[in-house]
């Protein structure tokens, strides 16, 4: 069927396997006939050189080449012998005004070859092979679910049977793209390399490119699923056209761990969605031409930085109807430096000149490349308020894209660019510098933007392009499309769901863990002073989160669980982010990590990242102060992502910064102590979800946002969303009930199974015993309907998920529930295999500051609805000034945070008011600096303590018989005691 197509409407002729030399990777008659066809005076040239060694050498040339520079190289430039050069290959003209070039493009011979033997060692052959002119350049494995094989398949056969030492598959050299197709689904890769060999989905989605959905194709009623791949894709003048202005070859480069480079070399096929957004698109503007607006919403994960390249180039040589340029300069507007550099690179490869992309240092360069119709501009949005009055924009035509906002974009330069490019004579005053704002009250960048973008209305010269992984409200109503029911929706959807279900991001979701802190607040002073309620309550907060405890247990806390989980992850790689709320936060918690970390011999360094300065204490501090490498050399600001890339550091320390756009693929683990909502928790999280190498998972460990406030701002990104959600440590005994009822163990067995373990297995048949007591669950669970044996396995996966995280944050006295948590979870791992994803979260936290009474850990299933904003309307929603006693604010706060608590919790607050009432402990501290104070202090802290034994004995036979936790209480109360009596001073 594939064959039949592809010949009767996609352009091609039957090709014959006997016509193909392996060893050459080559059909040497047509290739040769091509030649002589297409470029008759070229070919008279060469026969005069190399008479009747003509065609061998031409073969010999083409191949020597192609080894040296590349078959796509070869492809677009030609290749030369003699000074006489050669195309292997003719582009589709792009208008109808030059007869030659019609007559050398119909030239081109399309082969489809089935079941092509390629291989110079044996008698291996492929299913499908697309020639064109003679050379090999798409494979095709096919598979059918009716025989029982489906892509996977497929996929194994190239994997483990087709070698890249055949000529053939040899990289860069023939083949530019695999594909595993079956009657539903097809896969690609562009290099194969064994078993570590990856392939990617190049479905259009569930419900069709550019809408949202899910992985795979949408029911197809006149054929197959897959068909659109050799119906559209891989017809001629598609395939032509993805080669010519598509494919491009990607070079990296990374230092390893010794500090080499290590070159990386990539061959881009477009995926499925990035071939038809930019084809809808380039359709848009040749009909309408320039003056609309298209919000192109593609998740992280989707490439963007690629479509991006690809929309730029061909918008560039965009053409109407009537053969006339529709674009005088397209104008990438970014802050990503990756995406400049991958711009230039990328389109070099296709017009093999310089000057067509131009990168703009100065606000000077830009104003003389706009005027001298420089075709692709790359700049900041910065630039544009310093020309905006210079610009000669009167009839010329512009394309704008917009790279997602990041941090230091601004509206009011956003303001100037449209009248900078807008076909306009008003005269605008120059902009004041915008004063810095508190970071917890400005606007965030794409807030800026669109406000200005927004205020002036659409110009009929300009085109805007804006990709965004998250829209806001304002973002829909100035680039998006207005449906026929009023509502307004992207022009294009690659969604976050689809990018997760076809495995090119992580779900950040996956593994979250939140719980609560309880605390309680005193008033030290005797007058009850007034205060603005909101402030008020906001300051006892700020208190509270730079309590010296608070930052200590919770930092020892992240400590353990870096050691225990992240540094395992990732073969050994894995790094972490502390999100902080403010930059005092971070410099706080900087300073805490990195005592912990000398006191407890870790192996670890800690980078910290705020803008600007802080003062505490008497003290400025600033990100080169802070951050040093192992020689002691300042980090700068710009060397800070690189730095935390090596394996020198593993953890970042973070305020406002480095929560958009940063891609460091090694993220794994995210620890959050600040309120994240709306668009603003997605981007932040969604630091974690690059995909790399050995990267199976992510984690977050969220000390402030509840499992709801993340669902509720992942919902309009995500569709729909269903969270498990478990809070009650005794959901351990719910969930056993449940699977009490199934009837796949007793109690006898149960018993039987913990004594031996116990034990500690070690005498003869000691494994085949305990497989005894296994046997009987095993034969049970089998004869269970598929349904049972489904919510069973569910079920007792999801109970020791749970256990093991509630046994982590408090005790459960329990041993019958404990022995079941052993046979469960041995239990669970010889179980039949099935298709039940399980989700294990591998956690240690030790709580020993606070009061814990809820716990979480949840996954985010996702399904496919349509979920958003409300109409943006112009109410505020204005609040009135109020202003409450100090007690009552406190009141307030402890109503909020605090709980029951015993002599136990407050035994912190009781041992402070002990040592208060001794005067020699404040003329100490008023007479000695911190160090002298505490050396005091700890010769005399377990006297004071012992005092207290009688009203606290169970604690402090825990204190004294620990001699860790006596020292970090010793530290942390000898410190606030220290800064509460120069406070009296």
């Amino acid at each position: 069927d594939i064959e039949h197509s592809l010949i009767t409407y996609g352009g091609y002729k039957k090709g014959d396997s006997k016509s193909f030399d392996a060893s050459l990777a080559l059909d040497t008659s047509t290739f040769v006939s091509f030649i002589k066809a297409s470029q008759p005076k070229e070919w008279e040239k060469y026969e005069k050189i190399y008479k009747e060694n003509s065609e061998k050498q031409i073969i010999e040339r083409f191949c020597r080449e192609v080894k040296l520079a590349g078959i796509l190289k070869i492809l677009r430039k030609g290749f030369t012998d003699r000074g006489i050069n050669f195309k292997p290959i003719f582009w589709k003209p792009e208008t109808d005004l030059n007869p030659a070039t019609i007559q050398q493009y119909n030239a081109n011979i399309f082969h489809c070859t089935r079941q092509l033997y390629y291989s110079v060692a044996n008698k291996n052959s492929v299913d499908i092979v697309l020639f064109i002119n003679g050379i090999p350049l798409v494979s095709m494995e096919l598979k059918c679910q009716f025989t029982g094989q489906n892509t996977s398949n497929a996929i194994a056969q190239y994997k483990f049977t087709r070698s890249n030492k055949e000529p053939i598959f040899e990289f860069k050299n023939r083949v530019l793209v695999h594909f595993a197709v079956d009657l539903l689904h097809a896969y690609m890769t562009t290099k194969l390399q064994g078993a570590s060999t990856p392939f990617f989905p190049f479905n259009q989605g569930s419900n069709g490119a550019g809408n949202v959905g899910t992985i795979g194709n949408p029911a197809n009623p006149d054929g197959y699923g897959s068909s659109y791949l050799w119906e559209k894709v891989l017809q001629k003048d598609s395939l032509l056209e993805i080669i010519q202005k598509y494919l491009h070859l990607e070079v990296k480069t990374k230092k390893d761990k010794n500090g080499k480079d290590v070159r990386r070399e990539t061959m881009i096929f477009p995926r499925y969605h990035q071939l038809d957004v930019v084809g809808k698109l380039l359709a848009d503007v040749k009909e309408n031409k320039s003056g609309k607006s298209y919000l192109i919403q593609h998740s992280a994960g989707s490439g963007k930085s690629n479509s991006i390249a690809w929309l730029a180039h061909r918008l560039a040589s965009l053409h109407d109807a009537q053969n006339e340029g529709i674009f005088h300069s397209v104008i990438v507007v970014t802050d990503r430096r990756v995406l400049d550099s991958q711009l230039q690179d990328t389109i070099y490869q296709f017009d093999h000149k310089e000057g067509v992309v131009q990168k703009i240092k100065k606000s000077s360069e830009l104003k003389d490349a706009i005027n001298d119709n420089v075709k692709i501009i790359i700049t900041t949005l910065q630039k544009f308020p310093i020309i905006f009055q210079e610009v000669k924009s009167d009839n010329k035509r512009f394309a704008v894209i917009i790279d997602e906002a990041h941090s230091s974009q601004t509206g009011n330069a956003s303001h100037k660019l449209k009248y900078a490019l807008a076909d306009t004579e008003k005269v605008l005053a120059d902009y004041a510098n915008e004063e810095y704002e508190n970071e917890s009250s400005r606007k965030d960048a794409e807030d800026k933007i669109l406000e200005e973008l927004a205020s002036h209305g659409k110009h009929e010269n300009l085109s805007f392009f804006a990709f965004t992984a998250t829209p806001k409200d304002k973002t829909l109503q100035t680039f998006g499309t207005m449906a026929s029911d009023g509502k307004y929706k992207p022009y294009h959807v690659y969604s976050m769901r689809q990018a997760i279900d076809e495995g090119f991001i992580h779900d950040v979701l996956k593994n979250y863990m939140t719980y609560n802190m309880y605390y309680q607040i005193a008033k030290k002073i005797p007058d009850d002073p007034e205060l603005d309620t909101t402030a008020g309550l906001k300051a006892i907060r700020n208190f509270e989160s730079l309590h010296p405890h608070n930052l200590a247990q919770k930092t020892a806390i992240m400590l353990e669980h870096f050691y225990s989980v992240t540094k395992h992850k990732i073969m050994g790689n894995a790094k972490a982010m502390v999100v902080t709320p403010s930059r005092l936060h971070a410099v706080k918690y900087c300073e805490e990590f990195r005592r912990q970390i000398i006191e407890k011999k870790l192996d670890l360094n800690v980078l910290v990242a705020f803008s600007g300065e802080i003062t505490t204490d008497a003290i400025t501090y600033t990100e080169a102060k802070l951050n040093k490498n192992s020689k002691g050399q300042a980090i700068k600001e710009k060397e800070l992502p690189s730095a935390f890339e090596t394996d020198e550091f593993g953890m970042l320390i973070v305020a406002e910064k480095y929560q958009t756009g940063f891609d460091q693929p090694l993220l794994h683990t995210m620890f959050v102590d600040k309120n994240l909502s709306g668009v603003k928790a997605v981007q932040t999280l969604s630091r974690l979800n690059r995909i790399a190498y050995a990267k199976q998972d992510t984690f977050v460990l969220d000390f402030v946002n509840t499992a709801e406030d993340i669902k509720k701002s992942f919902e309009p990104y995500y569709e729909q969303t269903v969270l498990e959600k478990e809070t009650d440590p005794n959901v351990i005994y719910d969930i056993k009930h449940n699977l009490d009822a199934f009837r796949v163990y007793t109690q006898p067995e149960i018993e039987a199974f913990a004594k031996l373990y116990y034990s500690n297995i070690s005498s003869e048949n000691d494994l085949g015993k305990s497989m005894n007591f296994m046997k009987p669950a095993i034969d049970r669970y089998i004869a269970l309907s598929d349904e049972d044996k489904d919510v069973f396995k569910t079920g007792l996966a999801r109970f020791n998920r749970i256990y093991s995280f509630v046994t982590q944050v408090c005790r459960m006295f329990d041993k019958e529930i404990h022995k079941f948590n052993v046979f469960a979870k041995l239990l669970l791992k010889i179980l039949p295999k099935d298709n039940i994803e399980k989700v294990n979260i591998d956690d240690k936290v030790l709580l020993e500051y606070y009061k814990l009474e809820k716990d979480f850990e949840g996954t985010i299933n996702l399904e496919g609805t349509d979920t958003g904003f409300t109409s943006i309307t112009g109410e505020s929603g204005k609040k009135e000034k109020k202003k409450d006693p100090l007690t009552v604010l406190i009141e307030k706060i402890n109503e909020r945070f605090g709980t029951d608590f015993t002599e136990m919790d407050k035994i912190f607050m009781q041992l402070q008011n002990d040592l208060l009432k001794d005067e020699k402990y404040e003329n100490y501290a008023n007479s000695s600096d911190k160090e002298t104070f505490m050396l005091f202090f700890e010769q005399t802290f377990s006297d004071i303590a012992a005092k207290r034994y009688e009203e606290n004995d169970n604690f402090f036979i825990t204190l004294f018989n620990n001699p860790q936790m006596m020292q970090e209480a010793m530290r942390g109360i000898g410190e606030l005691f220290y800064a509460n009596l120069k406070k009296k001073k």
